[in-house]
């Protein structure tokens, strides 16, 4: 069996929808899997283009921030975004301190749900990493 027909029996699987999103989602993944499977990677390749694939889509960059003047855009007041990383700020246009605004992610209900707040800023230090994941904090009932 082919990776596209594995691929299409595995999204069958999922139940469908009345509105046809589901369908629609089947097939544009598919035809994403279709693409990839054309290339003929070796298993070393392709789990290198798959660990690309997913930070790209995921907006997170793929080689460290530097920090660099290039790196930032104006958002009012001050304050300063990373172009390559949205997450990622600093005040001031000479500011070396940055931070991650998503480093941190909460859960009190033991992972079944997570959100952030203003503690789930994190100091940035220059070459910075983008992580895959924030770090993430299990919080007993009681804590904020």
């Amino acid at each position: 069996m082919s990776m596209v027909e594995w691929a299409e029996r595995e999204l069958n699987r999922i139940e469908k929808d009345d509105d046809g999103m589901q369908e629609m989602m089947n097939k544009n993944i598919l035809d994403i899997v279709k693409a990839f499977s054309e290339q003929g990677h070796s298993n070393f390749s392709a789990t290198y283009a798959i660990q690309l694939i997913e930070r790209l889509l995921s907006w997170k960059p793929i080689t460290p921030l530097t920090g660099e003047d290039n790196e930032w855009n104006e958002v009012g007041d001050g304050m300063y975004q990373n172009k390559r990383c949205s997450t990622v700020f600093k005040k001031g246009k000479d500011s070396t301190t940055a931070y991650d605004i998503e480093g941190k992610i909460f859960t009190r209900d033991n992972g079944e749900t997570w959100f952030t707040n203003r503690d789930s800023r994190v100091p940035v230090i220059f070459p910075y990493h983008v992580p895959d994941v924030p770090e993430k904090v299990y919080l007993d009932e009681q804590e904020v």
